[in-house]
C-alpha cells in the first residue's frame, strides 16, 4: 500500500501569548517564529517519520519551495509538488503559553490553486493498491473524491478544517474517516463516538472510524472492533500539530500491516511527543524515537 497525500502546505507565523487573544483585545507576544506547516505538509512529514513511503502533491507559492525542500530531506516523495505563482499558503497561530492549546487563521493562498486538470494528472498517477490521504484545505476536494470514486482509490479523509459542502461529496471511496470530537460532531451530528460510528455505518458501510478526544486519548471503530486508546500524560507546550502527528503515525502503522491497537497506541505516543515541543512540523518525532519510549512496551 502506497500513499498518497494530497493536501496543503502552509508558512505558520507563531506567536506565543499569554492567553489567546479575545475580541478587542491586543498582547504583546514573548516570541515569534515562521515554521513549516499545513495539515497536508505535516501529515506526509509524520508519515515519513514513522518509516512510510509517501508522496505528497500539493501546491507551493512564490515563497514555498523551502517546504518542498524539507519534505524531501525527510524522505517524501515531492515530484507531484507543483509551483504556482500566488502568495503562499500561511497560517496565524496564537499559542497559550500556559496551556499550550493553540488558535488558527488559515489564509489558502497556493493551497488554493489545485486546478481540476491537476487532480486528474495527480490521480492518474495512483496505483490500484494506493490510499489517498486528504484534509480540507485545499482547493478541488470534490474532484479529488469523485476521481478517487471513479478509479476504485480508497481515501483516508481528516476533514478538517470542517465545511458544510463536505456533506454534499461523493464519500463512497472512504475507507477512514480520521476526526476530532468537534469534527465528529460536525460530520455526523454527535459527540458521541459510539453514536457517531452509528450514523458512519449507517452513511458509508465500507469506512472505519478513529475519533481522537484529546486527553482522553482516542477511539477506533472498525467492522466489529471497537478499541480504545488512553492518552499519555504529558505536559503540553504546544498542541499545533497533534492531530496531524497521531493521524501520519496512524496511516503509517496501517501501511506497516500493524494490528489496530498497536497503529492506535504508536499514533498516540507520537502525538503526546510532538506537544511536548513547540512548532507544527519541527514537533513531529522520529520512528526510532518513538519506538524507544518505553511508555509503548506497556
Amino acid at each position: 500500500m502506497g500513499v498518497l497525500s494530497i493536501g496543503s502546505m502552509n508558512l505558520d507565523y507563531v506567536y506565543r501569548v499569554p492567553h489567546l487573544v479575545k475580541p478587542g483585545e491586543t498582547l504583546t507576544a514573548s516570541a515569534m517564529e515562521t515554521n513549516p506547516g499545513g495539515k497536508g505538509l505535516n501529515q506526509a512529514l509524520a508519515l515519513a517519520k514513522a518509516g512510510a513511503s509517501v508522496r505528497h502533491a500539493g501546491c507551493v507559492g512564490r515563497t514555498g519551495e523551502p517546504l518542498r525542500d524539507l519534505l524531501a530531506e525527510h524522505g517524501v516523495d515531492v515530484s507531484l509538488v507543483q509551483t504556482v505563482d500566488v502568495p503562499q499558503g500561511s497560517a496565524v497561530i496564537q499559542v497559550d503559553e500556559a496551556t499550550g492549546q493553540n488558535s488558527i487563521v488559515i489564509f489558502g493562498g497556493s493551497n488554493r490553486a489545485l486546478s481540476e486538470s491537476r487532480v486528474t494528472e495527480l490521480l492518474d498517477t495512483a496505483k490500484d493498491d494506493d490510499v489517498v490521504l486528504l484534509q480540507n484545505e485545499i482547493s478541488a476536494m470534490g474532484s479529488i473524491l469523485t476521481g478517487c470514486a471513479k478509479r476504485g482509490l480508497a481515501v483516508i479523509l481528516n476533514p478538517a478544517p470542517y465545511s458544510d459542502d463536505l456533506a454534499t461529496m461523493d464519500l463512497s471511496s472512504l475507507a477512514w474517516l480520521i476526526v476530532n470530537e468537534v469534527e465528529v460532531a460536525q460530520l455526523t451530528g454527535t459527540e458521541n463516538p459510539d453514536m457517531a460510528w452509528t450514523v458512519v455505518r449507517n452513511r458509508w458501510p465500507q469506512a472505519s472510524l478513529v475519533v481522537t478526544l484529546g486527553e482522553r486519548g482516542s477511539v477506533c471503530f472498525s467492522g466489529d472492533e471497537r478499541i480504545v486508546q488512553p492518552a499519555f500524560a504529558v505536559d503540553a507546550v504546544d498542541t499545533t500539530a497533534a492531530g496531524d502527528t497521531f493521524i501520519g503515525y496512524f496511516v503509517a502503522g496501517l501501511q506497516e500491516g500493524l494490528p489496530l491497537p498497536r497503529c492506535l497506541a504508536r499514533a498516540s505516543l507520537a502525538s503526546a511527543i510532538a506537544v511536548t515541543r513547540p512548532g507544527a512540523a519541527p514537533s513531529i518525532p522520529t520512528r526510532d524515537e518513538v519506538d524507544a519510549d518505553e511508555r509503548l512496551r506497556h
